[in-house]
């Protein structure tokens, strides 16, 4: 998924002329150099001063020079030797809005004789200086950049602050209302933009059913020729269902393309089977696979879900009920009516397609997904005051058959299943999961912190 922002890696290495300069110089370009190849192998703009910053005139003129571009920054503050709070205040006196990451370098010797760099003394400076100006957290990691462990965290700081600044980007789009009962799925523009930045528009279900209902034949041939080299078994409905689905997807193709749509909640029942006659099931499938997260019954903190997960772990999630849970295998499965992403479908049966398991009524997608030996569970969530929270939990999708009618997955959890469960029920979350393919769990919790929003990791 491409969505182009103006974000950046900003390198800030701060630091005071009375220390080993010699030692600093070199873990200052050995930084550069990692900065640069894990920004590149993300494609991530990142700026470097072209020296170390020794004095408060030099950090003033790089961050004059960072002002003027204008950008979207994750502050990467490094002391390469001590400096006093008075550097790093200024640093979060201007970019209050940024997110930050105070790097603290390992002392490279210890012999007894001269203290070189001192840069953990300098990172307790910063940290009391942020704590004191700004809200919210920061990230921190200790150690030189030829460590695995560093370049792990780097990694996986980078790609949160990259997820954080897209989704200022992304628009969302709610097709009609949660139905009666679903309320936990319904979202307002004003807090989507206040706590993730984006942006949300609403249309009724009916204006799309009743663009779809205008198509010609000939206007809904191509995706009809495409619905059919996907699905499998779609010539087993009834003809009338099949063209009234590729009216539909294409309904929902041209709205997303037109209004530059990053994901969509879409209501589904009783409206489709009963004024329009065809499910959106296999609609939401495609979409899912091009791209489009999109969840069902109207859940537009389950799209949300679905498309941070998809930011940060590059394919298609799952999104579905807990429904049964195994404590002797440890597992916990996942099911929906039939809107699963085709990509996910197990190569045995491919993206199979039947009816409805209790209206009767095609093409709605029939499959269990394909295993992983990593996943994420995960839920944008919802405390009884409104705010937002985030629900991590990981383990590992199992090679399973389908499990009920409609499509499914289960997961092995790393937590026993019937822990998670019971903790789950009582601290009351949502209904609604998503389970992506990729462990993305540290890289949840720093998107958490960059936006302020507690998480719970399960």
């Amino acid at each position: 998924m491409k969505i182009q922002t103006n974000f950046c890696v900003a390198y800030i290495p701060i630091g005071v002329g009375t220390f080993h300069l010699e030692s600093a110089q070199k873990l200052f370009l050995e930084s550069q150099k990692i900065i640069r190849e894990l920004s590149q192998a993300q494609q991530i703009d990142f700026a470097f001063p072209e020296k170390m910053l020794l004095s408060l005139d030099d950090l003033g003129e790089w961050l004059n020079e960072l002002e003027r571009s204008k950008k979207e920054y994750l502050l990467l503050l490094q002391n390469v030797t001590f400096a006093n709070a008075a550097y790093a205040t200024e640093v979060f006196r201007r970019f209050k809005d940024s997110s930050v990451t105070i790097w603290t370098l390992r002392e490279p010797v210890i012999d007894g004789g001269r203290l070189r760099l001192n840069s953990l003394t300098g990172a307790f400076s910063a940290a009391n200086a942020f704590c004191s100006i700004q809200e919210g957290s920061f990230e921190y990691i200790f150690g030189s950049p030829d460590e695995k462990e560093v370049q792990a965290q780097l990694k996986t700081i980078f790609l949160a602050a990259k997820v954080k600044s897209q989704l200022r980007a992304c628009k969302l789009a709610a097709v009609g209302h949660t139905p009666d009962g679903f309320g936990f799925g319904r979202a307002l523009d004003s807090d989507l933009s206040r706590v993730f930045g984006t942006r949300l528009i609403s249309v009724e279900a009916r204006e799309l059913i009743l663009k779809a209902k205008k198509y010609s034949p000939q206007e809904i041939e191509d995706v009809l020729q495409k619905s059919k080299k996907i699905l499998v078994n779609l010539d087993s409905i009834p003809e009338q269902n099949v063209l009234d689905f590729a009216r539909l997807y294409k309904a929902y193709t041209e709205f997303v393309e037109q209004n530059k749509i990053a994901a969509l909640a879409s209501r589904c029942w009783p409206d489709f089977f009963v004024d329009f006659g065809t499910p959106v099931c296999a609609v939401l499938s495609l979409l899912n696979m091009d791209g489009i997260p999109s969840s069902c019954e109207s859940d537009l903190y389950g799209a949300l879900s679905m498309l941070i997960t998809e930011l940060l772990g590059g394919e298609g999630a799952f999104f579905g009920d807990p429904v049964s849970l195994d404590e002797k295998e440890n597992t916990l499965t996942f099911w929906h009516c039939g809107m699963a992403n085709c990509s996910l479908a197990r190569s045995d049966t491919g993206a199979n397609v039947g009816v409805h398991p209790n209206r009767k009524i095609g093409p709605t997608m029939e499959f269990g997904c394909k295993p992983s030996s990593q996943a994420t569970i995960f839920r944008v969530g919802r405390t009884k005051d409104g705010a937002f929270r985030f629900f991590i939990s990981e383990g590992e999708i199992l090679d399973k058959p389908r499990q009920f009618l409609g499509t499914s997955l289960v997961v092995k959890t790393k937590t026993p299943s019937k822990t998670l469960v019971k903790n789950a029920v009582l601290d009351g979350w949502e209904p609604h999961f998503v389970v992506a393919y990729k462990n993305i769990s540290e890289e949840l919790c720093a998107l958490a912190r960059m936006l302020r929003v507690p998480f719970y990791k399960y």
